[in-house]
Formats: structure tokens, C-alpha cells, sequence
């Protein structure tokens, strides 16, 4: 069979989800069960995959659901512990202190201290801490989750304490020995410093394209989710957003270039919190009271913007609750994850001594397992039982958290129980009687094939295809890495840069990735609007795709082709259009208020 035709086929699970999902807007619960359908069906037809290896995978899906549905049953827990003790009118209250402006809580809350739980756990945690968070603070839960997904590109390749790198690109690069020829010909003969300076070109590509995600998040939730509909009120954010930006990508790059690729969004939006936190506090960039901006009373909001999850004023708790107390469980969550994950500390192996496993499925190579206490969803769930003591809440106003929270998690669980079944079979679609290479490799190859010494400009898009389907940068980068390698050795260009692509691809592809939207949607009790979010992700995660992309086609063929090849025509045409809209707006918004310094 033809190379073309093989990626078509392998394109076709992908398919079904974007025209049932994303056009026809089915719900990931009607749709991705079509999907999983489709993979099984190539998978024994085409692909001629032994029947045992489809439900081995099917059957590892099953598991890894069993795990996502843990850990956004425990995000859950949080949310409807501090709401039940009253924590989060508390830290509502706070958030209203600094400005009552949407705008600026969601840059602090999403970006923020979003890229800090990134960095610390990964694995779609930011959304299970920062996307109800919002809901708490008064946010539509659809408004909520389009900003934990956008958020899901810069901090991500080092998520996890640099998961996606040290293991997702150490592990795809690491099992060929012509590779570890290649560094050791560079100079790198430890294998750690060889990804180190992958990370460092990686941390590079997300400075440039992550300037503008800050931006891209309040001007989305003002056009879709604002009383009058319009991109100008959040583009009115641009001072702030660029300055919450640099904030976190100036810190993350010099980290990632001295320590590596453990610490770069951890510390990044760490730092960035601290400076930015502060700096609003001080009134700094902050738009005036007048100009705050707030969504329309909630009576006025579409019903399909709101999930189950209704946030109340409770007060289950003896006494007020105070600042320090209610945010003590969040800071509790940041700690815990950051303890557990650091390698050097003996709490990891203590914790991933725990392994539930099921060894050798239906007596192929797949294995299912799961790590119960290492589970993000066990920090979630003591870190509500510590808060129960310490907000000192009644034992009935405690037992109805843990009840809500289930019905939320229930719900969430007919969407993935099919969609990560899919994503296992589509993966483990190798070694079949046919002979053909797993369906995203087969996939990547028609496009390698048609993409020539163009390929630079495609690479990020193959990394996020990894994601969209694997749900995971890690899983794409093991997957892709090698390949991409392969590829820029083809084409006659330094194949670390391609790698680059492939891992910052991997990680906006987190942005239309559907089980995160699902888990995230899940969290705050949205079921159903999956499509309907990645619609409104996509337009971001390909301007980082084809910023980079480009970016990366200049980087490598620069020295052959000149500086004004396609690469820097395609990026300066971008920076050039967004450098005019934020001018325009500025303009439109000095004509509206003739007399009135728009400084922000």
C-alpha cells in the first residue's frame, strides 16, 4: 500500500472526531465511541493487529480512564471542600481586593499559577486546580476551561519536573545508538547535558510564540464570553498581558539554559506570580476602576456556559476563615506535588513503590499499571481531609463535598471511557501481519513525504497531532522524536532543532488535545461542550504551530537560503499582524475616549 494512502487511513480516526466532535458538535460522549470504532476497525482490517493486542489495548485505556477519572474526582474534592468551609468565598474576596477585573484575575490564576502547577505536576493538572478555581471566583465554567486549555502550550515541555523532556524525548531519542553517536560527536557524551541543550532551544521557541498566550486568553474570553462580544476589551489588557508574559518566559528561559529541564515552569510562573501579584497589588498597569471588566450578570449568561457545579456562599465551617487558611489547601497542593516529584528526595520511589499492574495482557507486551499514591488524585484527596481540620468543617457540610463531587466525576466518565481506549489502539497499532508501522508514524511519514525541505514548518503540527490524539506531550515526544531526528538528518539540517519543533508542537497540542478538554470540562462539571471548546482553542494552538514552525524553517536554513526565506516571511507576517491589531485597538480605543489616557 502507498504511503499516501496509508497516512489517509491513519488519518481517519482523527477525522471522526473533528467532523463529529468539532463540526457536527456531538458530544465527546456520542462522538469518540464512533472514533474508537474506526481505530479498531483499522487496526484489524488494515493494519491486521491480532485481535488479543486491540483488547490489551483497549483494556490498558480502560486503566489509564480509571486514572484520569481518580485524579478529577480528587480536583473536584478540593473545590467542593473549600466552597463547603467557605475558603473560597475567602479567596474570592481576596482575588476582588487586588481587582475585581476578569481580565487580570485570569492572566494571574491561568498563566500564573497555572505554569507553576504545570511545572510541579503535569499531566493535566493545572486545569484540575486553576479551571475551578475560575468557576469559583465567578468565571463561566465554559470560559473557565477554553483558558486552562490555552494555557496548556508554554509551561508544558517541562511540565512534571521536565517529564515530557527527560522522559518523552530521552526515551524516543535514547533507543538508537546512531543518536547517542550524534551528541557524542557534538561533544555530549553525558546523554542528560545532550536533552539540556534540546531543552534550552525548546525553552527558546516558547519565549517567542508563549509572548502572546496571556493575550490571546483575555481577548477569546472577552469575544466569546463579554456582555458586548468583542476582541478590543481584552486586547485592552495588551501592557498587562505582555508584562505578565515576559514575567514568566524571562525567568523560564535563563532557568532552562543554568538548570535544565526540570525547573522552567515551576520556577517561571513561580516568579512570575511574585512579580506580578505584587506589581498589581501596587496598581501597576492596572486599568481604573471604571474600566473594570466583568462578565454580564449571571441570569444573562448562556445556560450552556455553566456546568453542574454551582458555586454558593457556604459556610460550613466554625468560624471565618482567613486569608492564610484558605489558601492553604491550593499551597498545599503545590508543596505535596513538588515533594513527590523531585527525584533527588526520597519521597518519589517511596511513593511509586505502589504499583497496581496487569503484566503482559492477553499475553501481548502491553501493560497496564497505575500508581495510586503517586496519583496527583491522592495529593487532591488529602490535601481536602487536612482542610476538613483545619477549616474546622462540620461532619455533614464534608460528607456532601465528597457526594457532589462523585455525581461530577460520574458524568465525566462515558466521554473517556471510549477516548482513551481509542488512543491506546491507535498507538499500539504496531506489528500486525500487514507489516506497517504504527497509524501516527505511518501518518507523519504521507506528510514527511509530501513536505520536503518544507518539513521544519510541518514539525510542530505532527507534535501536536501526538498530543491531540496521546493526550500527552510525553507520549508524543516518545513517539515522534526519533522520527522527526530521521527526518532533519534527511533533509540535511541540524536535527536537534527539528526535535525542538516536535516537542513544542507536542505541547500546544495539548490545547485541542480531547480527553484533557474532557477532564478539564469534567472538573467543573461541563459535559458535552467538548467540540465547542476546541473550536475556540484551535485558532491559538496554530498560530504557536506555524509561529514556530516558521521560526524553526528560518533557524535551519538560514545559512543555505538567505534570512528572507518563507520561515521569516510566515513569522514576520504573524508578529506583523499582531503588532497591528494591538496598534489599531490602541487607536480606536484614543478615538473613543479622546480625553482619557488609555494606558492600559
Amino acid at each position: 500500500m502507498s504511503i499516501g494512502i496509508l497516512a489517509f487511513l491513519s488519518l481517519l480516526p482523527i477525522l471522526a472526531v473533528a467532523l463529529f466532535l468539532v463540526v457536527l458538535r456531538w458530544p465527546a460522549s456520542k462522538a469518540m465511541p464512533i472514533s474508537y470504532i474506526v481505530a479498531v476497525l483499522l487496526a484489524l482490517f488494515v493494519w491486521q493487529v491480532p485481535g488479543a493486542q486491540v483488547a490489551a489495548a483497549t483494556v490498558n485505556g480502560l486503566v489509564v480512564t480509571i486514572t484520569l477519572l481518580y485524579i478529577i474526582f480528587g480536583a473536584i474534592l478540593v473545590l467542593n471542600t473549600l466552597q463547603e468551609s467557605g475558603g473560597l468565598k475567602t479567596i474570592r474576596q481576596g482575588f476582588t481586593d487586588i481587582t475585581p477585573d476578569r481580565r487580570v484575575q485570569v492572566i494571574i490564576i491561568a498563566w500564573l499559577f497555572g505554569s507553576f502547577i504545570e511545572g510541579s505536576a503535569g499531566f493535566g493538572s493545572p486545569a484540575a486546580v486553576a479551571v475551578p478555581l475560575l468557576v469559583g471566583l465567578g468565571f463561566p465554567a465554559l470560559a473557565a476551561v477554553m483558558a486552562g486549555m490555552i494555557i496548556q502550550s508554554t509551561p508544558v515541555s517541562f511540565g512534571a519536573v521536565g517529564t515530557p523532556m527527560i522522559v518523552g524525548v530521552g526515551t524516543g531519542l535514547g533507543s538508537t545508538e546512531s543518536v547517542k553517536t550524534f551528541a557524542a560527536n557534538l561533544g555530549y557524551a553525558d546523554w542528560a547535558q545532550f536533552i539540556a541543550m534540546i531543552a534550552a532551544k525548546v525553552a527558546l521557541l516558547h519565549m517567542i510564540a508563549g509572548t502572546l498566550i496571556p493575550l490571546f486568553v483575555v481577548a477569546l474570553m472577552t469575544k466569546f464570553y463579554g456582555k458586548n462580544k468583542t476582541f478590543r476589551e481584552g486586547m485592552k489588557m495588551w501592557k498587562f498581558a505582555l508584562f505578565a508574559s515576559f514575567s514568566m518566559t524571562i525567568p523560564y528561559i535563563i532557568v532552562a539554559n543554568l538548570l535544565g529541564p526540570e525547573f522552567p515552569s515551576m520556577l517561571g510562573g513561580l516568579i512570575g506570580l511574585a512579580i506580578v501579584v505584587s506589581a498589581a497589588k501596587k496598581g501597576f498597569l492596572m486599568p481604573a476602576k471604571e474600566d473594570c471588566w466583568d462578565f454580564a450578570p449571571k441570569e444573562q449568561w448562556d445556560p450552556e456556559w455553566s456546568g453542574k457545579i454551582e458555586i454558593q456562599d457556604i459556610s460550613g465551617a466554625k468560624g471565618e476563615i482567613s486569608m492564610l487558611k484558605a489558601w492553604a489547601p491550593y499551597v498545599l497542593v503545590g508543596l505535596f506535588l513538588v515533594l513527590s516529584r523531585l527525584e533527588f528526595l526520597p519521597f518519589a520511589s517511596l511513593l511509586k513503590s505502589w504499583t497496581l499492574s496487569i503484566p503482559n495482557i492477553f499475553g501481548t507486551k502491553i501493560t497496564a499499571s497505575f500508581q495510586p499514591l503517586f496519583s496527583p488524585g491522592t495529593i487532591f484527596i488529602l490535601v481536602s481531609l487536612i482542610t476538613y481540620f483545619m477549616h474546622q468543617m462540620t461532619p455533614s457540610s464534608y460528607k456532601r463535598a465528597w457526594k457532589n463531587s462523585g455525581k461530577t466525576m460520574i458524568a465525566a466518565s462515558t466521554a473517556l471511557v471510549f477516548t482513551v481506549p481509542m488512543v491506546q489502539v491507535f498507538i499500539n497499532s504496531a506489528g500486525g501481519a500487514a507489516g506497517y508501522d504504527q497509524m501516527p508514524i505511518a501518518l507523519a511519514e504521507g506528510v514527511a513525504a509530501l513536505a520536503g525541505s518544507a518539513w521544519p514548518i510541518f514539525a510542530p503540527f505532527i507534535g501536536g497531532l501526538g498530543a491531540f490524539v496521546a493526550g500527552s506531550n510525553t507520549v508524543s515526544n516518545m513517539m515522534f522524536s526519533l522520527f522527526q531526528f530521521g527526518v532533519g538528518e534527511r533533509i540535511a539540517v541540524d536535527p536537534t532543532w527539528i526535535v525542538a519543533l516536535q516537542a513544542v508542537g507536542g505541547a500546544a497540542g495539548n490545547m485541542i488535545c480531547v480527553h484533557n478538554v474532557v477532564a478539564a470540562s469534567a472538573v467543573v462539571g461541563l459535559v458535552g461542550k467538548e467540540g465547542y471548546v476546541i473550536r475556540q482553542t484551535l485558532l491559538p494552538f496554530t498560530y504557536y504551530a506555524l509561529l514556530l514552525g516558521s521560526v524553526g524553517y528560518s533557524i535551519v536554513w538560514t545559512a543555505q537560503k538567505g534570512f528572507f526565506n518563507i520561515g521569516t516571511i510566515i513569522a514576520l507576517i504573524i508578529a506583523a499582524a499582531a503588532i497591528y491589531i494591538i496598534s489599531t485597538n490602541q487607536k480606536q480605543l484614543n478615538s473613543m475616549y479622546p480625553n482619557k489616557n488609555i494606558s492600559s
